[in-house]
């Protein structure tokens, strides 16, 4: 059996090699200069435009991207293809596709003076090609508030501890923002005793449990909030999930609205700096974990872990850190084909389409010199990467026998599980609080993914309206209105609960979105300098669209409309129709926008030869 170690040191060893040479080859390529003017300087405004030390937007740029999905889209892929296929497409996809994808939309929108992929796009085939990428970008955020929502319930249902660790997590982001913007008081000081607050949060999550409504797996000594089951069996999701899910689903989106539409001082930035603490304990715990156990393995005294099963109760005693599911389990499982669902399953950790939105609105705005560009843009993809392998070795150490009947979002119940038996295995700390503090790890992840998602989707939707001119317009822009315009539909379309279409499904949104912004980099090459190769950034355009929009095909033609024609409950039906809907919408946006840059760049590139285009 193939131990843990060697899928960590599998991607250590191809991330390393990555940064050493083919980053160091696209900086040269795209000729980044120390001494050229970055766009943070030259519009420096105190607001959107501040150059930022290197580790410092390092930091900033690491825990925008690394969300819920690096997390969520290894473990899916993991329990339904085996981790083999999983694993290589992250540790071989990482330096050459998503690492690739982040660096050039960073360095390409710094070369843009700051602005976005829609933007750039919109420079070399026209304003209807900006909005299409807009209107596609907002149809992405949509569907990551839906899956989203549904894991932070799903979370929240195995692992009611989390639950509780969670909401103090939120309070005491809301406290650290008054703290420090009302109160002006000394960051450091705040820092330690808002980060220390955070962590023995867990430790009351242990003692105060929390549920929304009691079902049959609910411990007698969890507080619950609604009553029982029975009086909450109408909600959507009660019955392809449960009522505990069902009703925390809703709590997780109203939680999005309102932290989106709130003052960035209030929540969002306060909320990001303790998220950035429990990403470093939390994955570099788990990295360092399995480093430790494998050595105490081979030159100490070994370890035993004994831990539960949060699905199937079974009790698991694992004295070697090994990778206890099938490496590879068939071509085609519960998602569908392994091409092209094992591409769009892993969303996040081998290419994100949402990192170019980070990249492009944010992140080139704060750029201290362009040669940061390798680190911040490549180093940070690498980073995530590792996120990803161990959201693969937590999966494995659990084993795969409790999600074999078909139920994958189980799956994701066993990463805190996993991340919990690593910790103890590596540095014996108990595996009930090891499994509360990962899963706060988890859901923190996942809320900034979601809250932040939320607000990006409001600010493309005000982007496309412009500057209003109508008394619909001017809703559209309204903060409230635009964020239930993302919220409402998100929530229909996660009333079937049928993961193995809402996973994939936006994982083709978001690895199309990615593709879109491998377009933006190739138009700008194209027609920045007729020397300049276009392969780095072509080929895995062209691959990822060939995967993405026959994943996209497949769930509108196929996979959506059988889960409408097989739904029983209204609202099952519903959000099959809808996903059918988005998928269709997106591909077809994603083939018109491809052919819009495709004539462009052969037309560019025919000029330098002296060839004769047509118009058509």
């Amino acid at each position: 059996m193939v131990g843990v170690i060697t899928v960590v040191v599998l991607s250590l060893v191809t991330f390393t090699l990555g940064y050493l040479t083919y980053a160091r080859y696209l900086s040269q390529f795209v000729e980044l200069d120390e001494a050229t003017e970055t766009p943070a300087h030259k519009y420096d405004d105190g607001q959107e435009y501040v150059p930022s030390k290197k580790p410092v937007l390092l930091g900033h740029h690491y825990s925008s991207i690394a969300g819920g999905a690096p997390i969520v889209g290894p473990i899916t892929a993991g329990a339904a293809f085996g981790w083999l296929p999983a694993i290589l497409w992250i540790a071989i996809g990482n330096p050459l596709f998503g690492a690739v994808h982040d660096f050039m939309s960073l360095s390409a929108s710094v070369r843009h003076e700051g602005k976005s992929i829609g933007y750039i796009i919109g420079e070399y085939v026209g304003e209807r090609g900006k909005d299409m990428l807009l209107w596609f970008a907002f149809l992405t955020i949509i569907l990551v508030i839906a899956v989203f929502a549904l894991v932070v319930g799903v979370v929240f249902h195995f692992f009611p501890a989390a639950a509780t660790a969670s909401a103090i997590y939120i309070a005491l982001a809301l406290l650290f923002g008054v703290y420090l913007y009302q109160f002006q008081l000394p960051f450091l000081p705040g820092a330690i005793a808002f980060v220390g607050l955070v962590f023995a949060g867990v430790f009351v999550g242990l003692e105060y449990p929390i549920a929304l409504v009691s079902t049959e797996s609910t411990a007698a000594d969890t507080l619950v909030l609604l009553g029982e089951a029975s009086a909450w069996n109408w909600l959507p999701l009660s019955g392809s999930q449960n009522a505990n899910v069902a009703a925390w689903v809703p709590v997780v989106i109203i939680y999005a609205f309102v932290a989106s539409v709130l003052p960035v001082w209030v929540l969002l930035q306060p909320r990001d700096f303790l998220t950035s603490s429990l990403l470093y304990v939390g994955v570099g715990g788990m990295l360092v974990g399995v480093i430790v156990a494998a050595g105490l393995s081979v030159f100490g005294s070994g370890f035993s872990v004994t831990a539960t099963n949060p699905i199937s109760g079974e009790q698991l005693t694992r004295s070697a850190l090994q990778m206890e599911i099938p490496a590879f389990t068939g071509f085609t499982s519960e998602l569908g084909p392994l091409f092209p669902f094992l591409f769009v399953t892993i969303a996040c950790g081998t290419i994100s389409g949402f990192h170019s939105l980070v990249s492009s609105g944010t992140t080139a705005k704060q750029l201290d010199r362009e040669t940061d560009a390798r680190a911040i843009g490549y180093g940070a993809m690498l980073g995530e990467g590792l996120l990803a392998t161990t959201a693969v070795a937590a999966l494995a150490v659990v084993g795969f026998t409790s999600w074999q009947g078909g139920n994958l979002v189980g799956a994701l119940a066993n990463f805190p599980t996993g991340g919990a038996i690593i910790l103890g295995a590596g540095f014996g700390i108990p595996v009930a609080l090891g499994a509360t503090f990962i899963g706060l790890v988890f859901v923190s992840f996942l809320l900034t993914s979601t809250d932040t998602a939320t607000r990006l989707g409001r600010y493309m939707l005000e982007e496309i309206v412009g500057t209003p001119e109508t008394s619909v317009q001017n809703l559209a822009v309204n903060r409230y209105v635009n964020t239930g315009v993302l919220c409402v539909p998100a929530y229909l379309l996660v009333g079937s609960g049928e993961w193995a279409t809402l996973w994939p499904l936006f994982g083709g949104a978001n690895q199309t979105l990615a593709a879109l912004a491998l377009l933006s980099a190739t138009l700008w090459l194209a027609n920045w300098d007729e020397s300049k190769q276009l392969v780095s950034t072509g080929a895995p355009m062209a691959l990822m669209l060939a995967i993405t929009v026959t994943a996209l095909l497949w769930i509108g033609l196929y996979r959506a409309p059988t889960d409408l024609l097989g739904a029983d409950a209204t609202a099952a039906m519903v959000a099959a129709g809808i996903q059918s809907l988005v998928a269709l919408v997106l591909a077809g946006l994603a083939i018109a926008l491809t052919w819009m840059g495709y004539k462009n760049i052969s037309a560019e590139r025919d000029s330098y030869t002296g060839a004769v285009t047509s118009d058509d």
